[in-house]
């Protein structure tokens, strides 16, 4: 007979420990499931996440977000996508956009046809196909229409955010559904000697809190997965060498990009990511090839507004878990790894996680298939988005500094190997299990970093190339037209706090 799960403690707090909170809550509602998070406000988090992609929306419908209340609690602004500049070769630059380029006709995806125009001789940047990458170089922004039909249906959108504020949002919404925080440091885990699952956390002040189902959100520390269970970590940093970063806000600027800019530097890259009330900056650095002062001198010299806080100094290594759930610990955001904030990526792991977990949720029994379905989808994830980060890295022409000539002489990993070189030669997009990104976005990166493919779907050669021509021409028509009939940013995030 199946046992249902009657306590889980959450370990940890910042976002993953109240985003965990706020689904379960939402989820488990009714169900007589208590909910428990233990935190200390004397350890810091590292919220400098402040960049997502739009599968956040799903996250915040799913546990009942207004978005306007949302847009304002925590200082947000729209995400069109992500500009890269100087990745592929400096003074060159590419727009990862958030929506498809054009659309398909004919026998063969879209892109096959703008290959064949290419060959043609036609010079059209891909980018005049993206109503993202138009509205985003000219500051404009409106909500997606829901008629499929629509050129406005063919975007997506993330947002900007103060990561700290939407923790305390967050906190205020899970507290209200029943949650229960304990504040205090974790001092012990107590662990079955037999089974070796965690029974009890104790704190330093002497309070124990049991469970049956544990989340690990301690951050870097993983007290739980990594010091009580010793499941080994898994380290990438052959394939992503970048081990340090440093943050530092701003003063906002007006008006705010709806998009986040990435800036190839001489050892790493540049962050700027503008919110409402700031501008959030940062030098992602590898400390083989630059100090920290140095790191700290170049962010500091290329800032576009005086600082309004205090520089952060990070370290990591690049990796995951090999079992981010063992035994009954579950471990959410930073516990179970960590991937560099090239593409955004950090808080939609850790709402992938808890995403997942729900699908796959236990009961007392722990049925170790359950667990290991879970590790699967979840570890497959991980290692599909590292793939694309590292094409940042290695697919690139730079050579001007030793950082960038150890790149260019990574061995990548053999899913990305089949991936490049099937779009090198024919242009066709390889997809797999388990990628967060689709093929609009592998198609903006391959061609940024300067992957052209040689040849192209020979479908497309189907159609004679004046009416391709002619097709082409209506689209970037219809296109650039609904980009400049879209507002600009700062008038749509003006309604939002108007609405509240």
């Amino acid at each position: 007979m199946n046992v249902p799960l009657r306590r889980i403690v959450i370990a940890g707090g910042g976002s993953a420990g109240w985003m965990a909170a706020a689904a379960l809550s939402q989820a488990l509602a009714g169900t007589g499931i208590a909910i428990t998070l233990v935190e200390s406000e004397a350890i810091g988090t590292v919220g400098v996440g402040e960049a997502t992609i739009p599968p956040i929306h799903g996250f915040n419908q799913m546990i009942g977000v207004d978005e306007a209340a949302f847009v304002k609690a925590t200082g947000g602004t729209f995400k069109l996508g992500i500009e890269f500049v100087d990745w592929w070769r400096r003074g060159e630059g590419y727009f990862h956009p958030f929506g498809r380029y054009g659309d398909d006709f004919g026998m063969v995806p879209f892109h096959q046809h703008w290959l064949a125009a290419r060959a043609e001789g036609d010079t059209t940047p891909l980018g005049a196909y993206s109503l993202s990458t138009l509205a985003a170089m000219n500051g404009r922004f409106g909500l997606p229409q829901g008629d499929a039909r629509s050129v406005f249906a063919t975007y997506g959108y993330a947002y900007h955010f103060d990561a700290g504020r939407y923790a305390a949002f967050l906190r205020q919404l899970s507290e209200s559904r029943g949650v229960v925080r304990h504040e205090g440091r974790i001092g012990d885990v107590e662990q079955d000697p037999e089974t070796g699952f965690v029974r009890t956390l104790t704190l330093e002040d002497g309070r124990t809190i049991s469970g049956d189902l544990f989340l690990d959100c301690t951050g870097f520390r993983a007290l739980l997965i990594g010091d009580a269970l010793s499941v080994p970590y898994q380290d990438w940093s052959h394939w992503l060498p970048c081990d340090r970063a440093i943050a530092v806000p701003t003063a906002a600027v007006a008006p705010p990009t709806p998009f986040t800019r990435a800036t190839a530097r001489g050892a790493g890259w540049q962050w700027r990511i503008p919110l409402q009330h700031r501008t959030g900056n940062g030098h992602v650095f590898c400390s083989s090839f630059c100090s920290e002062a140095e790191a700290e001198a170049l962010l500091l010299a290329n800032l576009d507004a005086p600082t309004v806080g205090e520089l952060r100094h990070l370290r990591f290594t690049t990796g995951r878990r090999t079992t981010p759930w063992a035994a009954n610990v579950v471990a959410i955001g930073l516990a179970s790894g960590f991937l560099e904030p090239l593409e955004s990526t950090s808080l939609h792991l850790i709402q992938s996680a808890i995403t997942a977990l729900l699908s796959w949720f236990p009961d007392q029994q722990f049925d170790p298939v359950v667990r290991a379905e879970y590790n699967r989808r979840v570890t497959r994830e991980w290692d599909a988005i590292r793939d694309f980060l590292i094409l940042h890295y290695t697919a690139t022409e730079r050579d001007d500094t030793s950082f960038w000539r150890h790149c260019r002489a990574i061995t990548v990993p053999e899913t990305l190997i089949e991936k490049v070189a099937l779009f090198a030669r024919t242009g066709r997009l390889l997809g797999r299990e388990g990628d967060l990104f689709m093929d609009a976005s592998w198609l903006a990166v391959l061609l940024g970093q300067g992957v052209i493919p040689r040849g192209h779907d020979s479908l497309a050669n189907s159609m004679t190339p004046e009416l391709r021509s002619k097709i082409l021409a209506a689209m970037r028509k219809t296109i650039a037209g609904a980009a400049a009939a879209l507002p600009p940013h700062a008038s749509t995030i003006a309604q939002y706090l108007h609405a509240c």
